[in-house]
């Protein structure tokens, strides 16, 4: 489509010299196309210039996306012990609930590990009394007595085997959720001290998974995985003791299958874990294949792309499908395995046992009580690998909550006592004084930037994409901190001044209304809640947006979210300029607040601005020129710095840049 409109303006320029070759034109005329051409030139290397900080931009993004994507699928911490002892620093003060838990393991162990000793004790002395009764050719018979003592024991034993084992998970579910709450309090605090650039850095669905999804993966595997860890721990280690003591023969028969267990699984996670990757890879392209059907579909349709975009889905479905057959295969190939070593296991300790029997070096107590303990430590041997695989994501995660409380913030505003204030009332006299900024330390952006606006002026700020209007904003409202000179706020530094302070003397109006989630009155009452309901409507009316509001069903106590289709874009930028007038800033910033309405609605939000301007020093960011061409003072930004200032006549009347971008959109 660029070639085409390439070709036609070629095109023109070739008939309209034929025309004046043709009317024999005039050396004016020959000097007037001369410098109409070379206006179309700097034209289009301004367009050319735009279109490759866009791709720069793009490119910058995605790959900074890639370099995300990365981060968030490595599931292994960096340092796993460091993150541990950092986990146990953040509990300081619930470190005794973790001595009572380590307490209750144990003794949990201890009961576990009775109950198949002590019926080792009971067969042994039935079968010692059967033997008995045998060679006297007596009459063997069990009571009430002894099955009744019997039965008290085990319930005794499995009662307090039982009551440790819910100590321990009430105290480890405190922890976790004490631990828990504190972290997510330190990062909601943490988010509001942050500066401007990490956000810039992350995208959001990263910086909200760390206080959502990471924060409840590490207390779900505090409450569980390292609970059964300890605990699975605790029982292999009481088993296996008492084991060595019945028979260290059988014993090492055991230990043997179990390593044999353990390496058979490792092999065969190690391979699933690929696969497993493979397949979250295929799901990824699936879920934006999805997304983007959703997304665009009116495009979509009006293209006559629907059997093409549902083909993309149903290819990407068969590769999933593979992928997730193998890696089905593969997991549920583990347990068979395993249980299948097991029961072989059995079958060998049964052949040793028997003979150990025989040949009188075992009772038949101890030799079932062997069994017993197989199954004890079984499978808490088992479950120990694959908890120990979900608690390292859970480290992982943790290391990652850690990262983001661990990040630079921004400067500390200075105490009380020591910040400059302001002169009675705010007059609204902006200055930048040899400002020099960048973004990173190696690549300044602003070299040398000065400008003055007076009180009550309006400020238009211009420039092509990436040309720095933006961050001029971000500076004079402190979201950045300059490198170098200084800006004043009615000959206030602005850097020895509290944020808080500063902010509150501006109101923004941004291109991206956003509405938070409540009543419209909340909305509008977002920063200044003290409001009454009639400030709120006045505060409407005055905005063009009373009427709209009255239609809807509630009226002011509808609910709101930014998500609700119920409300236009026009509709958002009228009740954020109520806010803004609710809120009567000294000074005003618009950044390019029309550029996405309809004309007539262009003209409703013209009315609320020319309301909300009026008196108030104004700074205006806008692609459209027909709506700053009345302003007091234009700066036409490059790369950072102001190339050219002035008003419209004047900017114009030196067919600098400023002339360019005009005639580019007017021409």
């Amino acid at each position: 489509m660029t070639e085409e409109l390439k070709k036609w303006s070629i095109a023109d320029d070739a008939a309209a010299a034929e025309t004046v070759e043709e009317t024999g034109a005039t050396s004016d005329l020959d000097e007037n196309a001369k410098a109409a051409a070379e206006r179309e030139a700097r034209r289009q290397a301004l367009y050319e210039e735009n279109e490759r900080a866009e791709d720069e931009r793009a490119r910058a993004e995605a790959e900074r996306m890639r370099d995300v994507d990365d981060e968030d699928e490595d599931e292994t911490p960096r340092d796993t012990w460091a993150t541990v002892r950092r986990l146990w620093s953040e509990a300081a003060g619930d470190h005794w609930r973790f001595y009572i838990v380590f307490a209750s393991i144990v003794f949990y162990a201890i009961f576990n590990t009775a109950a198949p000793a002590y019926s080792a004790r009971v067969i042994d002395e039935l079968w010692g009394h059967m033997k008995l009764a045998f060679a006297n050719n007596t009459t063997f018979s069990i009571t009430w007595e002894n099955c009744g003592r019997t039965i008290f024991i085990y319930f005794m034993i499995w009662t307090a085997a039982a009551s440790f084992y819910a100590l321990q998970s009430f105290l480890m579910s405190s922890v976790a959720e004490r631990l828990n709450l504190r972290l997510r309090n330190r990062i909601a605090q943490k988010l509001n001290r942050l500066p401007l650039a990490y956000f810039d850095a992350h995208r959001p669905g990263e910086v909200v998974s760390r206080a959502t999804n990471d924060l409840d993966k590490m207390s779900e595997s505090m409450q569980r995985g390292l609970l059964q860890l300890l605990v699975s721990i605790g029982t292999v280690v009481g088993a296996v003791s008492v084991m060595f003591v019945f028979s260290v023969p059988l014993t090492l028969v055991f230990l043997f299958f179990t390593a044999l267990s353990l390496l058979v699984t490792k092999v065969v996670s190690r391979r699933t874990h690929d696969v497993t990757g493979e397949r979250q890879e295929w799901v990824s392209k699936i879920t934006s294949a999805v997304e983007e059907g959703y997304s665009g579909r009116l495009v979509i349709r009006a293209f006559n792309r629907e059997r093409q975009s549902s083909a993309e889905v149903h290819e990407a479905s068969k590769e999933l499908a593979r992928v997730s057959t193998k890696a089905d295969f593969m997991i549920n190939a583990v347990g068979p395995a395993v249980r299948f070593i097991g029961r072989l296991a059995q079958i060998v300790i049964a052949l040793v046992g028997c003979s150990m029997l025989v040949a009188g070096h075992m009772t038949v107590g101890v030799f079932q009580a062997f069994f017993q303990f197989i199954n004890e430590a079984s499978e808490p041997m088992t479950e120990l690998s694959f908890t120990f695989n979900s608690l390292q994501s859970a480290l992982a995660s943790a290391e990652r909550v850690f990262d983001l409380l661990d990040e630079p913030e921004m400067e500390a505003d200075p105490l009380p006592v020591a910040a400059a204030k302001l002169p009675g009332k705010v007059e609204g006299r902006v200055a930048f004084e040899h400002v020099r900024f960048g973004y990173a330390p190696d690549k300044p952006l602003m070299r040398d930037v000065s400008f003055t606006a007076e009180p009550g002026q309006k400020i238009a700020v211009v420039g092509t994409t990436g040309a720095g209007k933006t961050t001029l904003i971000n500076l004079l409202m402190r979201f950045y901190e300059i490198d170098g000179g200084r800006i004043t706020l009615d000959g206030v530094d602005t850097n020895r001044m509290d944020r808080g302070e500063l902010r509150q003397q501006f109101g923004m109006v941004l291109q991206d209304a956003w509405l938070f989630d409540g009543t419209i009155a909340e909305n509008i009452a977002y920063g200044c809640p003290e409001a009454t309901r009639d400030e709120i409507v006045a505060a409407a009316r005055a905005a063009q947006v009373d009427f709209f509001v009255r239609t809807m069903p509630q009226g002011y106590d509808t609910r709101v979210a930014n998500d609700a289709e119920s409300i236009s874009q026009g509709q958002r930028q009228l009740l954020t300029i109520a806010r803004v007038l609710l809120n009567n800033p000294a000074i005003l910033i618009l950044d390019e607040a029309t550029s996405s309405v309809d004309t007539r609605t262009e003209l409703a939000i013209g009315r609320a601005m020319d309301a909300l301007m009026r008196g108030r020093t104004s700074f205006v960011i806008a692609h459209r020129l027909s709506t700053i061409v009345d302003a007091d003072l234009i700066l036409v930004m490059d790369r950072g710095n102001i190339i050219e200032q002035g008003t419209h006549k004047e900017l114009l009347a030196a067919e600098g840049a400023y002339a360019d971008l005009y005639l580019s959109q007017f021409a």
